[in-house]
């Protein structure tokens, strides 16, 4: 295998072959290649793409870098769900725990943040003592005690993986499909699932800007899923606006502990049910959507999910005793209308780089993220405003870093004459 040559075939539009694209993959992993030289090769494959082919073969590679996970000790349907990535999505946090009280099992290899989106393991580490970097063995204990665990990549699962999303992130090489499928499937298949639910996020605030780029995505996916012999649902939603009433860091967690208590956005809610409800299809525990919502809002009324949730975080170490008095920001500013009028537009990719700027996200590997950090979305889009209204509330804890995101802020928002109604489904 010749790093030069298969960048050259990528150029020239050549397929590069199974065994050429095993072997880049171990050699990276075993530092045999540079992060400078691979990044060439995924800049090369985000400018000239893959084959299916290429595609599925390089999902295979990382799933063979490391150890494969399999669940013998139930009988319930393992299944996990995934996001493209967004700002304020914590859908995670929500929907694991709950399809967890409904009877599911839910093993979820999850990711730090991407780019200007967030992460579910740098949300969920600001929980005291939380922890998310644990054994394999712990990890499918947990699983097969309560039903659910959710842990960062570990170096025994795709580690080859875990190396190249760390590089992806600092060096513009994201939004490419036949990436974006080998790190999200790679990881989901060694969790040993039987269905997947994916959530592509299309508009402004996401990877994919289209929803033709969604399609393609989802489709690729689905057909990497069919190869594996997991059932893969596609669901695609709308990130031209945050999703519920934060973003950012612990303000989400307890975002999420409201919702799991009843008390959750709608558009929050929406999205939560509509990929439950594919994965309580796909288990044969409902037969119908409209039933399989009201499954999820019984298993919430009766206060199951939010117990599922406690039961997870104690299983990792975490304690939320003191929900409302830890991770106190130092600083905040508000940002107000400029004008009356209806929201019209929302610049999630601008808010989302605020979220990176007030310290939720990395511009470097090394960064330290700041617990205290995030965004409460007063108004959204089809809300009428006043001039001086309130919009944005941002905090953390890095004076410095909050005006930067304030200045980012203030040109986020369009309003105009017209009350627009948001969609969030394509």
């Amino acid at each position: 295998m010749n790093l030069k040559n298969l960048i050259d075939s990528k150029k020239n539009g050549k397929d590069i072959s199974e065994s050429d694209i095993e072997s880049l993959i171990n050699a990276f992993l075993n530092n045999k290649i540079n992060d400078k030289s691979m990044t060439v090769f995924l800049k090369a494959v985000q400018t000239h793409g893959m084959t299916i082919k290429e595609t599925i073969a390089l999902t295979n590679a990382m799933i063979n870098s490391g150890e494969r996970i399999k669940f013998t000790a139930s009988d319930n349907y393992i299944a996990d769900k995934h996001s493209t990535g967004g700002v304020g999505d914590k859908v995670s946090l929500i929907l694991g725990p709950l399809l967890a009280a409904g009877g599911l099992t839910i093993p979820m290899l999850a990711g730090r943040s991407l780019a200007h989106t967030g992460g579910t393991i740098d949300k969920l580490e600001t929980i005291p003592g939380f922890q998310t970097n644990l054994s394999t063995k712990d990890f499918k204990n947990n699983v097969e005690e309560i039903g659910i665990c959710i842990m960062s990549q570990t170096d025994s699962i795709c580690p080859a993986d875990k190396k190249m999303y760390a590089l992806r992130d600092v060096t513009d090489t994201i939004n490419s499909v036949p990436l974006i499928c080998g790190s999200i499937m790679s990881k989901k298949i060694a969790e040993g699932i039987d269905g997947l639910v994916l959530d592509i996020k299309i508009g402004n605030g996401a990877f994919m800007k289209t929803i033709d780029q969604g399609i393609e995505l989802g489709s690729a996916l689905q057909k990497i899923g069919k190869t594996f012999d997991v059932k893969t649902d596609v669901v695609y939603s709308s990130m031209d606006q945050p999703l519920g009433k934060t973003a950012g860091m612990w303000c989400e967690v307890k975002e999420s502990i409201e919702a799991l208590k009843g008390k959750g956005a709608s558009d929050l809610m929406h999205v939560v049910f509509e990929l439950g409800s594919k994965l309580l299809l796909q288990a044969g525990i409902s037969n119908d959507p409209t039933t399989a919502v009201s499954i999820q809002k019984d298993l919430i009324a009766s206060g199951k999910a939010y117990n599922k949730f406690e039961d997870m975080v104690c299983q990792q170490k975490g304690s939320i005793n003191r929900v409302n008095k830890i991770h106190s920001p130092k600083y905040e500013q508000i940002i107000f209308a400029h004008e009356s009028g209806f929201i019209e537009e929302m610049d999630s990719l601008n808010i989302g780089w605020a979220t990176v700027e007030l310290g939720c996200g990395r511009k470097a590997k090394s960064d330290i993220l700041d617990p205290s950090a995030g965004i409460d979305f007063i108004y959204k889009i089809g809300d009428e405003v006043k001039m001086g209204d309130p919009i944005f509330k941002c905090f953390n804890s890095n004076e410095q870093k909050l005006l930067s995101a304030t200045k980012l802020l203030n040109d986020s928002i369009k309003i105009g004459p017209s009350q627009v109604n948001h969609s969030l489904f394509f």
